[in-house]
């Protein structure tokens, strides 16, 4: 009998929101210069880099290739030194996972942007809804989802992690779980949360998701 060829080894997508900053759960900063990661941020940054290091290092005779990418904020570069230094890469920047335009809502607060009558539709129906200046959901997720299939499709075999933003992990999520836009946010994202994807030969699978480093509490989205 002919010999099985070896099967592909999967590629594995772990997407990793940053941590929190001064304006997480009260503010929308959306793509504000100049906002880094809070004491608490900073601490969850390096746990989360613990993690992936006992993860994806510890232990292991013959480590993956590993490739690790984030968006071009700070507050995702902030999250991204640890782990690239745990996991001995470099980051690179994706434009692809940058946190959605919020047009006009941008550095408003949460508190008065949910007295809005629009934020029923942003809450309920948010594939018909475009931010006032800004891009719509619809627009987010297909930038996120081509992006990460591409860098998916750049490190085939390989672990790739990305250190995004809320609502960008959340549009992500739905989307290879197959569940439709409007369901996106009966999703919940933490600070410094991991979401994992493996990629076979046959399709796709969800392996993780908001898993938190040691015991930090979840957390606000915004």
């Amino acid at each position: 009998m002919a010999d099985t060829p070896d099967q592909p080894k999967p590629t594995q997508l772990i997407l990793v929101r940053h941590g929190k900053t001064t304006t997480t759960g009260s503010i929308l900063p959306g793509r504000t210069p100049g906002l880094f990661l809070s004491e608490e941020g900073i601490e969850q940054a390096k746990a989360v880099a613990t993690d992936l290091h006992r993860k994806l290092i510890e232990g292991k005779d013959t480590p993956p290739d590993i490739a690790l990418y984030a968006s071009p904020l700070e507050r995702t570069q902030q999250t991204a030194e640890p782990i690239a230094e745990a996991l001995k890469v470099e980051t690179q920047i994706l434009d692809d996972i940058l946190e959605a335009d919020f047009g006009e809502w941008t550095g408003q607060e949460l508190a008065e942007l949910r007295k809005l009558p629009e934020w029923k539709q942003v809450q309920e129906t948010p594939s018909t809804f475009r931010f006032p200046g800004g891009e719509s959901f619809t627009e987010m997720q297909e930038r996120v989802v081509n992006g990460l299939l591409k860098v998916k499709d750049a490190h085939p075999g390989a672990t790739v992690v990305c250190v995004a933003h809320a609502d960008v992990i959340k549009c992500a999520m739905a989307h290879f779980l197959g569940m439709g836009l409007d369901d996106f946010q009966r999703l919940f994202i933490s600070p410094c949360s991991v979401s994992e994807i493996l990629f076979t030969e046959h399709g796709h699978m969800i392996t993780t998701m908001n898993s938190l480093p040691g015991s930090f509490k979840r957390e606000e989205n915004g």
